[in-house]
């Protein structure tokens, strides 16, 4: 007889690892049925939504990503990982610790307010893995993260450089990277810019790899000049979910035609697990242009197969499925 107290993991669960079966079309929206808790002296890694979108250019709407990208995990959860082949959730301690609070009366407090909640996750030596969100919260993000270890490398898969001139002030999900630069939170003679197509005026020291020549060298090439570049320094992970063509990812603010395909952008993911990422964000998805949840499904499978490259990290032995 069916136990009527199954369900909603994200309440009941008594452990950060491990999990049991939950139907995709009830119960909490955790991500990926992570337990809610904010007690997180034992995860491994921690997930958190920034629910902010008043930095954007064109179509706002990034401020329900966290809560779309929760909706779309929910059938990731289920079955062990594919292609890795194992569940993570025996190897990584991952929690979903619920939201930044961001008053949106007071948009001038935001980039504080997004730093202070990501300190209280990083100074538990847990990794932070954040769903925007516009992309400008990966500004107030990096500060937190360069403080623990340093001016980082940045490994930036988008449809734009983010690093037009500012006077410093302006809360622009267009040009935090510049502002980023320029208070060596983030050097950008060891970063990669990938998928890029839109033009600016100066590469300011990253190296650019536009979608043509993406499409043109393969993903192998691009790991191959984030070897080079990266090499093994600590490395902040952001993926604007733009940088896929808006056939693949048409929930986003600032779409543009000729991106990467989810497999491509997948096939790049998984082929990370070398280098020392020391946080990661998924930004840009804006569930109201959504099609069929594409975009959110898309990003979810971004974000879980990031979650299982960690779990390798910890000793988990990739078992694929037939051919891949």
């Amino acid at each position: 007889m069916t136990n009527i107290n199954e369900g909603d993991q994200a309440f009941r669960s008594d452990s950060l690892k491990g999990k049991d079966l939950e139907m995709p079309f009830g119960g909490a929206l955790s991500f990926l049925r992570r337990k809610y808790t904010r007690e997180i002296d034992s995860a491994d890694i921690v997930v958190s939504g920034i629910p902010f979108d008043m930095a954007t250019s064109n179509r706002p709407g990034a401020r329900f990503g966290p809560r779309a990208l929760r909706a779309a995990s929910v059938g990731l959860a289920e079955l062990d990982a594919y292609p890795f082949g194992f569940d993570p959730f025996d190897f990584v301690a991952v929690a979903d610790y619920g939201d930044c609070y961001i008053d949106y009366g007071y948009p001038q407090n935001a980039t504080d307010l997004i730093e202070r909640h990501a300190d209280q996750i990083i100074n538990t030596d847990s990794m932070m893995v954040s769903m925007g969100g516009d992309h400008y919260v990966t500004y107030p993000l990096l500060k937190a993260h360069a403080k623990k270890f340093g001016p980082l490398s940045l490994i930036h898969f988008d449809a734009h450089c983010d690093t037009w001139p500012d006077d410093g002030n302006r809360q622009d999900h267009g040009s935090m990277f510049l502002r980023a630069v320029r208070e060596e939170i983030v050097d950008p003679t060891t970063s990669v810019q990938i998928g890029i197509r839109t033009h600016n005026q100066d590469t300011f020291g990253f190296t650019v790899l536009g979608a043509p020549w993406v499409h043109r060298e393969g993903i192998p090439a691009v790991i191959e000049v984030i070897r080079e570049i990266v090499g093994n320094r600590s490395a902040y992970l952001t993926f604007d979910i733009d940088c896929l063509d808006p056939a693949f990812a048409p929930g986003t603010g600032t779409p543009v035609a000729g991106g990467l395909s989810s497999a491509q952008a997948l096939e790049a993911i998984r082929s990370l697990g070398e280098f020392e990422i020391v946080g990661m964000d998924l930004v840009e998805v804006a569930p109201q242009y959504d099609v069929g949840e594409i975009t959110a499904i898309a990003g979810a499978t971004i974000l879980h197969d990031f979650i299982c490259l960690q779990a390798v990290k910890a000793g988990a032995t990739p078992s694929p499925f037939g051919r891949i």
